[in-house]
């Protein structure tokens, strides 16, 4: 025991020396010997605590409180050794810190005596009572909480020291109030559930699908639904000593428990409603300033009427929140009009901060004041139902519909929402807002809300069956509908619930609506008497009942005397006025009353003004001012008053009316739009009209004309065929002239291009209206553009009619209107017509231009530029030299010329006309310059006509420098006088406008013209990119092609200008012709087929129609007519050509026109000779040798005249039967043709038909001649080996023949070549078979024949004939088909024969149907 002693005083030593691995050590022998020693416990917790060890420190600390729990020394060591760790140990701080407090602390137990007081014992009496010192470890350890643990800890160290605890019973007075405890823990509350609330929402914010709202929400609803935080406000309050204290938490309190009933669930929120109703009145009632307490028991009271509130609640609302967005409302409306509440005096209002004497605080508002505040008041408050129904209330009262049913509308969502959240029905309030809403729209933009008014009177109705308001509602829609019947059902039942003036004068209206004026006059002058109130609404009702009076007694006595009278409606209209002056319909009346009885145009015009200024509603005032103000084409005030109507919403009946619509104000702003070209507009416009009225007349006529105007001339076509339809139904009687909408359907035809149905909707037109201007110019128009149409299709004929008509119809005009621009610009280009189809100029009607010329003239018109193009009516009357073509052409250019000079005369003051005559002037006279001949009578180049064409288009720059057109034109004019000129008009004209693919091909010539072949190249690209469509342009690059030696490419160029190109354009004919002839001459690849001569055969024989005496052109025509077999055509057209060459070479006596005229002789007699006129070949191929022998230089194209002569007499003496003549010709064609082998081969057949050995003889020598110098040439190879055959020599043969083999696997080979081969091959193994039998001979040839050329009928028939297999037969058909047209170039007869081998007799049947005319066919069906 003496040894634990000393051991512990010297642990005690070294733990005062800090030798604390001794004291460590002396513990430790210590509870060796004794583990249950309080001291060493102790003193060993402290020597370690001294060390850091603090686990091992805790459990000594902890083994001597075991030891002795009462004790307080280890308890303050386990203190001190938790502080020393921040707040790592701070839960077992906090028991530690309790313990040792309790052992600081009496505990005491209340016994109960039978005296007046309670006493006192002692429990345990061995701990000493030192409040000072508990205090200090209570103190301690909430200070260290707060400074070193987090709000949860440091909320649970508080929690000792509240009420119930029994340290604080202890330190009851030493410790701080329960109330400041319950502040702290309130504050640390909020922290921790604000935190939570925004720590969850970012988390679940970003999970898939999650919408923030619904987020908040849930999470709201989670944190409020668990909160501890009311209990801690309800204890602030309880315990509060400071009332500013109480007011502040009970408000907390409020806000809470309304942020949690917004969470809640729909199922939870009626016992937290209540709680929170509680509570707002309890502030209401201390009447604390706190808004929502305020609001919560303004808002959530469900009272059907306004009146049914506390008016000195709202009274105090206003004196507690007056800058608050609903105390203004409330002021305004309290201190308006319409206020149902008594106003307070001054003197009387109990202010909080004492009276105010201010003269802005108890002067009276205004009305302006009034709307002022509440609108800025509810602007301010836009969550507040009572607001937004006041506001609607009082916008209702001004009439002001649309902000009232804005506001109703809002008001109805504010209510939904508020209902949603606090769980209240609010059922009165959504009826009294659904009744002004339906009111509001009863009035507003009526009838076209009127279904959405009756559903919701009908849905309030349904609630409450004896509603008035709602009743009269539906009685005032009923009466828009014209269902006056219920109307005044309605009505009546309403002013049994509700019985007033209002409700009887509006019955007696609808019975005189209906029709019943005398009943509804004497119920309507009841009412009277009893609307002699002075406010403004019984004012307003008083006018409107003398008005209904006024137009009753109208409506009864129709006649003019009764309604000229002024005492009987005259008079009530008055009375209205004075009643109320700004009663709008009165105004109407009087103006109906001065227009059509007082003849006062002027006093009506001012009735309708003001009336359509009061109310837009007014429909026939608005109609009346439309009417007077189109009459003056004030068509900007027509626009603004249809616009207001149509705005006013008057204009459509709700769905099920009687009602009819009302389309004038869509149609008089269509017309309005029309005028002012805004063409889109009015198609919507009158659209609108007809969707109101189907069958009205004018505003089909007007859509039709809008779309016309808009290019849509479809739709356009529909639109007037309908108003036609309608002209059809209802008649002249109702409709009037209807001869416009005939007229405009022409013009929509004529935009179409349907001429012919345009001219006849014109001639109908013209028949009731024969003298109208405007139609007859439209049908000279229209005649002279499908004559300019006509052209560009190529139906000349037709074209040329259409001018005729176009003359006549002229004709007619100029006997009433002679001085009209665009009738002599018509002239001038029905003229210029037949310069473009020169083909017809001798039909011209000359004394019928003549005479137009000529009539009423001023013969100055026509001097115009006469000094520079010599064209006036004197040069007119001397054009006509003879009847040539020539001549009259020229008659043609000047008659064009002298109507565009006359037009210009016509349009002196209009500069757009005058500038588009010169323009027109400009055109005639280059018109006039191409058609020339190429040189005057002088035989000098006159290029008068060119210089006349430059001072046109230039006087039309001076006045309209803007056209692109008018700089164009300039630049080609210039094109040969001025370059520099010429290149500055076309970039001009392209600065202007550069998408014009004209300008960019016109600029494209030029720089051709002027060697530029890359800005050429370019401008034709250009133009091409442009408008693919444009033809020029693609002729343009195939003549650079052509100029760079690119003659494929330019022959591709020109085909495809002349596929896209029209009938008129005669450079891109010629252009396609001459290269496609050049083609067929120049390459051996050419197309043989005559199908693909067709195309430039059409455009050859369209330019003989456009071009007089185009004879190179006429010469190119025969010989594709000769290609194609039209020997005939071919004869006729060389005929001419060579009679026209003739006649040119008198004149000119040119070696050129003699070597064409020659030329032309020889293709002649070519044609004859096919046409079997061998006379007449023979005598012109003779002309052409004699025409071309005194040539010295001979050329190539000599040469071949010569040679096609030669050949051509030779070939005609021979069927004439003259031998002798033909081989002489022959001899001579040799000569020319320098022993060409095909000409040894013509002249051999002839030499052989002779029949003289001596003849044959030479034959054969010349054909082996031949063949020396042409070895493999196939006419000659044939011919020897059909003279072998003839002669019966063997060796010749069997040479021919192995040449004829090596010939057959030639690939250049046509079809007819390889049946010549087959056919002689063929003859030569029957006829010589050598070692083989004859039909095996045969049969290895047509063998033979099939494997060289399998895809030809000609050794597969060959083969079907020598054997009974049906297979080659068919192979043959098979073969021939595909090489038949168009895949191939087979003839009809090859054709035929190959179905004559299979026997069967549908395809004998077919062979006779391609070729009746040859005998297999029919020998093959015999043989069935």
């Amino acid at each position: 025991m003496s040894a634990i002693k000393t051991a512990l005083k010297a642990a005690k030593g070294a733990i005062d020396a800090h030798q604390y691995d001794k004291a460590v050590e002396h513990t430790t022998k210590v509870l060796n010997e004794d583990s249950k020693n309080y001291h060493a416990n102790v003193f060993l917790g402290l020597a370690l605590e001294k060390q850091s060890r603090n686990e091992e420190s805790e459990k000594a600390y902890t083994s001597a409180t075991a030891i002795k729990p009462n004790d307080s020394l280890a308890w303050q060591g386990l203190i001190s050794l938790y502080e020393q760790q921040g707040g790592r140990k701070l839960v077992e701080y906090h028991d530690a810190a309790v313990h040792l407090a309790r052992l600081f602390m009496e505990v005491y137990v209340i016994i109960p005596t039978y005296g007046y007081r309670q006493r006192h014992v002692l429990i345990s009496p061995g701990d000493r009572d030192d409040k000072t010192r508990c205090q200090t470890v209570v103190d301690k350890y909430t200070d260290f909480a707060r400074k070193c643990g987090s709000r949860t800890q440091y909320k649970h160290s508080l929690e000792i020291l509240l009420p119930g605890n029994e340290l604080y019973d202890y330190l009851e007075g030493r410790i701080p109030r329960p109330s400041y405890t319950y502040t702290k823990l309130a504050e640390i509350v909020e922290q921790d559930e604000k935190e939570k609330i925004n720590h969850e929402i970012g988390q679940r914010r970003t999970r898939l699908g999650a919408k923030i709202d619904q987020v908040t929400v849930e999470v709201k609803r989670e944190v409020l639904q668990n909160s501890d935080l009311e209990a801690l406000y309800q204890r602030v309050i309880d315990w509060a000593h400071d009332e500013e204290t109480r007011r502040l938490y009970e408000v907390k309190l409020l806000q809470h428990a309304y942020d949690t009933l917004i969470a809640l669930p729909s199922p939870q929120k009626a016992a937290k409603r209540e709680q929170v109703i509680r509570h707002a009145k309890g502030l209401v009632i201390l009447k604390h300033p706190f808004a929502l307490a305020w609001k919560i028991n303004l808002e959530w009271q469900d009272v059907e009427s306004i009146d049914e509130l506390d008016a000195g609640l709202l009274h105090e609302y206003v004196q507690f929140f007056s800058e608050d967005g609903l105390g203004k409302v409330l002021r305004g409306y309290l201190e308006s009009q319409i206020s149902v509440f008594p106003k307070r005096h001054p003197d009387d209002e109990n202010n909080r901060d004492g009276a105010k004497d201010d003269k802005e605080e108890t002067s009276p508002m205004t009305a302006e004041d009034c709307l002022v505040l509440m609108t800025e008041g509810a602007e301010d408050s836009p969550s507040s139902i009572l607001a937004h129904r006041l506001m609607g209330e009082y916008y209702l009262h001004l009439d002001e519909y649309e902000s009232a049913a804005e506001t109703a509308r809002r008001a109805r969502g504010r209510v939904t929402l508020e209902s949603r959240m606090c769980g209240l029905p609010f059922q009165n309030i959504s009826d009294a807002l659904d009744l002004m809403l339906a009111t509001v729209l009863v009035q507003y933009q009526a009838p076209r809300h009127h279904p959405e008014a009756r559903s919701l009177f009908d849905g309030v109705l349904a609630r409450k069956p004896v509603n008035s308001s709602a009743l009269v509602g539906i009685g005032l829609i009923l009466e828009e509908q014209e269902e006056f019947e219920e109307a005044i059902d309605f009505l009546e039942r309403a002013s049994q619930y509700a019985p007033g003036t209002r409700i009887r004068a509006e019955a007696a209206w609808c019975r005189a609506l209906s029709g019943d004026y005398a009943a509804a006059l004497s119920e309507l002058e009841e009412c009277l008497p009893h609307l002699n109130e002075p406010d403004l609404r019984t004012k307003s009702l008083k006018a409107l009942t003398l008005y209904r009076i006024g137009m009753c007694m109208w409506n009864l006595d129709s006649s003019k005397s009764s309604r000229r009278d002024r005492s009987k409606a005259y008079a009530r209209f008055i009375s209205a006025l004075q009643a109320d002056m700004n009663f709008a319909p009165a105004y109407t009346s009087l103006g109906i009353y001065y227009t059509d009885y007082a003849k006062d145009k002027s006093r009506a015009r001012k009735c309708f003004q003001k009336a359509f200024e009061l109310s837009s509603s007014e429909v026939v005032a608005a109609e009346r001012l439309a009417q007077s103000f189109a009459k003056t084409s004030e068509w900007d005030l027509v626009e603004v008053v249809a616009q207001r109507v149509v705005e006013s919403g008057k204009l459509r009946p709700p769905p099920g009316s009687k009602r009819k619509g009302i389309s004038w104000p869509f149609a008089a702003l269509g017309v309005v739009q029309l005028t002012n070209q805004e063409y889109p507009k009015s198609i919507v416009s009158f659209q609108c009209a007809l969707r109101i009225s189907p069958k009205d007349y004018y505003s089909w006529v007007g859509l039709g004309e809008s779309y016309q105007s808009s290019g849509r001339y479809m739709a356009a076509t529909k639109a007037f065929e309908q108003a036609q339809k309608l002209e059809q139904d209802l008649g002249p009687q109702v409709l009037g002239d209807t001869w416009f909408s005939k007229y405009m359907l022409a013009n929509v035809k004529r935009e179409l291009g349907e001429y012919d149905a345009a001219i006849a909707g014109y001639r109908e037109v013209l028949a009731s209206r024969r003298n109208e201007y405007g139609v007859s110019i439209a049908s000279l128009q229209t005649f002279v553009e499908a004559a300019w149409n006509d052209l560009e299709l190529g139906f000349f004929g037709r074209a040329i009619e259409n001018a005729r008509e176009a003359l006549e119809t002229a004709k007619d005009i100029v006997t009433w209107r002679k001085d009209a621009f665009n009738l002599w610009k018509s002239i001038g280009d029905l003229c210029s017509i037949y310069t473009y189809i020169q083909s017809y100029v001798k039909d011209f009607p000359l004394q019928d231009v003549r005479h137009l010329l000529k009539l009423d003239c001023d013969l100055e018109d026509y001097k115009l530029l006469a000094d520079v193009d010599e064209v006036d009516l004197a040069a007119f009357d001397s054009s006509v030299a003879d009847d040539s073509a020539r001549s009259m052409l020229e008659c043609c250019s000047f008659a064009a010329i002298l109507a565009q000079k006359r037009a210009i005369a016509c349009c002196t003051h209009d500069p757009h006309a005058r500038a588009v005559a010169w323009y027109n002037l400009g055109w005639a006279e280059h018109r006039a310059h191409s058609c020339q001949d190429g040189s005057t009578r002088r035989g000098i180049k006159a290029p008068k006509y060119l210089k006349a064409a430059v001072q046109c288009f230039k006087r039309a720059i001076e006045l309209e420098s803007g056209n692109p057109e008018f700089w164009n034109s300039l630049g080609v004019v210039t094109s040969q006088l001025n370059p520099r000129v010429a290149q500055h008009s076309f970039v001009r004209s392209l600065y202007l406008n550069d998408k014009s693919a004209r300008t960019w091909t016109n600029l494209g010539v030029f720089y051709l013209t002027e060697g530029d072949a890359q800005l050429a190249n370019d401008a034709f690209t250009r133009a091409q990119s442009v408008d693919p469509d444009h033809a020029q342009a693609w002729l343009g690059q195939g003549l650079l092609a052509a100029q760079l030696g690119e003659t494929g490419e330019a022959r591709t160029l020109f085909t495809h200008a002349s596929e896209i190109s029209s009938a008129s354009a005669t450079q891109i004919q010629r252009s396609y012709a001459s290269s496609t002839l050049d083609h067929l001459l120049s390459s051996p690849y050419a197309p043989k087929d005559t199908t693909n001569l067709l195309q430039p055969l059409l455009a050859l024989r369209q330019l003989s129609k456009l071009s007089l005496n185009d004879l190179p052109y006429d010469h190119i025509r025969s010989l594709f007519q000769e290609r194609t077999g039209d020997h005939a055509n071919a004869s006729q057209t060389l005929a001419t050509t060579c009679s026209a060459l003739e006649a040119e070479y008198e004149t000119s006596e040119s070696s050129e026109t003699l070597g064409r005229f020659a030329q032309a002789k020889a293709d002649l007699s070519r044609s004859l000779l096919a046409e079997r006129d061998f006379e007449g070949a023979v005598e012109n191929a003779e002309t052409a040798l004699d025409l071309s022998a005194d040539d010295n230089q001979p050329n190539d194209a000599r040469a071949k005249t010569r040679l096609s002569a030669h050949m051509s007499a030779g070939l005609g003496h021979y069927y004439l039967g003259s031998m002798d003549r033909s081989i002489e010709m022959f001899k001579g064609a040799l000569e020319e043709s320098q022993g060409d082998p095909d000409i040894i081969c013509l002249l051999a057949q002839i030499l052989w038909a002779k029949g003289g050995e001596q003849e044959r003889s030479i034959a054969r020598d010349q054909l082996f001649d031949s063949i020396e110098k042409h070895p493999g040439h196939m006419a000659t190879t044939l011919l020897l080996g059909v003279i072998a055959v003839l002669d019966d020599d063997c060796d010749t043969i069997e040479a021919v023949s192995d040449d004829l083999q090596l010939l057959r696997c030639r690939d250049d080979l046509s079809p007819g070549q390889h049946k010549q081969l087959s056919q002689i091959l063929n003859a030569v193994a029957a006829l010589y078979p050598g070692d083989k039998h004859q039909i095996s001979a045969q049969t290895s040839a047509a063998a033979t024949a099939v494997m060289l050329g399998p895809s030809l009928p000609y050794g597969w028939r060959q083969l079907a004939r020598l054997t009974d297999d049906t297979h080659p037969a068919k192979m043959a058909i098979l073969t021939a088909v595909k090489k038949a047209p168009p895949a191939g170039d087979l003839h009809a007869d090859d054709l035929s024969e190959a179905y004559t081998g299979t026997r069967v007799g549908g395809d004998a049947q077919r062979s006779i149907m391609l070729a009746p005319w040859k005998s297999g066919g029919w020998e093959a069906l015999s043989r069935i």
